[in-house]
C-alpha cells in the first residue's frame, strides 16, 4: 500500500484528492495538511513511527511557505517521500524549481479524474519497477522505470475530441500575445478552421486557463477575445 500525504490549503480540493485516491487500488491517505508546517510535522511523525509517507500530493501555493521550500525540506527525511506537484501554477520557472526539488510529476489544476488516475497509476508502476531495497539490474531497467512517469502523448488529460498537441499550441500563442486573440486570429496562426480554434479556446476558458473578453465594435457582432489568465 502506498501511503499518501495530501498537502492542500483548499478544503474542497483536498477532499477531492481524498475521494479520487479512494477510487484507486493500492493507495491510502495517511494524513492531510493545509500548511507547510503541518505537512512537515505529519511526514516527520510518520517516518519516526515506522510508517513513512511514500508520496506527497503537493500544492505549490501554501499560506505559510512555498511548496518548493517544503519539497526541499521533505527531501531531508529518511526515507524521503516522492512528490507529485498538483497546482494551478503555470510559470515555467516554478515548474523547473519543483522538478529540481524532487517533484516526479506535475499536474495542473483543474484536471479530470482520468488525468489524476493516469499520474498516480504511472507512479505506481514506477515504484513497482524500482522497488526499494534492491539494486537495478541494468541501465535499461532504470530507463524503463523512469519512462513510466513520462508520456509522449498524454491523451488522458485532453478532453474528448481534443488533440493534446493542438491544445498546447493554441494555449501557447494566447499566452504569448498580451492583447489576447480571437478565434479567427488563433485559426490563422495555427492553421486550423475558425470553428476548430474556437472549440479549443472555449475548452481552455472553461478549465480556467484563459479569460474571455467581449469586444464591441462599431458594426457587426461582438467578438470574443481570449487572454491568458495571469
Amino acid at each position: 500500500m502506498i501511503n499518501v500525504l495530501i498537502v492542500e490549503d483548499e478544503p474542497l480540493i483536498a477532499e477531492a484528492h481524498r475521494a479520487y485516491l479512494g477510487r484507486l487500488p493500492g493507495f491510502a491517505v495517511a494524513a492531510s495538511a493545509n500548511t507547510a508546517q503541518d505537512a512537515m510535522r505529519a511526514a516527520a511523525e510518520s517516518a519516526a513511527g515506522g510508517n513513512p509517507i511514500d508520496l506527497v500530493l503537493l500544492d505549490i501555493g501554501l499560506p505559510d511557505a512555498s511548496g518548493i521550500d517544503l519539497a526541499s525540506a521533505l527531501s531531508g527525511l529518511r526515507p524521503a517521500p516522492d512528490i507529485i506537484a498538483i497546482t494551478s501554477e503555470r510559470n515555467l520557472e516554478v515548474v523547473r524549481a519543483a522538478v529540481a526539488n524532487g517533484a516526479l510529476a506535475y499536474l495542473l489544476k483543474p484536471f479530470t479524474f482520468a488525468a489524476f488516475r493516469d499520474r498516480l497509476e504511472r507512479y505506481q508502476r514506477y515504484r513497482e519497477a524500482l522497488p526499494a531495497g534492491t539494486d537495478a539490474a541494468s541501465q535499461a531497467e532504470v530507463d524503463r522505470a523512469i519512462a513510466e512517469l513520462r508520456s509522449s502523448s498524454d491523451k488522458s488529460t485532453a478532453p474528448k475530441g481534443a488533440a493534446p498537441g493542438t491544445t498546447d499550441e493554441i494555449a501557447r500563442i494566447v499566452r504569448d500575445n498580451a492583447e489576447g486573440l480571437t478565434a479567427a486570429d488563433a485559426a490563422k496562426i495555427v492553421g486550423v478552421s475558425r470553428v476548430t480554434a474556437w472549440r479549443y479556446l472555449e475548452r481552455l476558458a472553461d478549465d480556467g486557463t484563459l479569460l474571455r473578453h467581449t469586444d464591441y465594435g462599431n458594426a457587426g457582432r461582438p467578438k470574443i477575445r481570449y487572454q491568458w489568465k495571469r
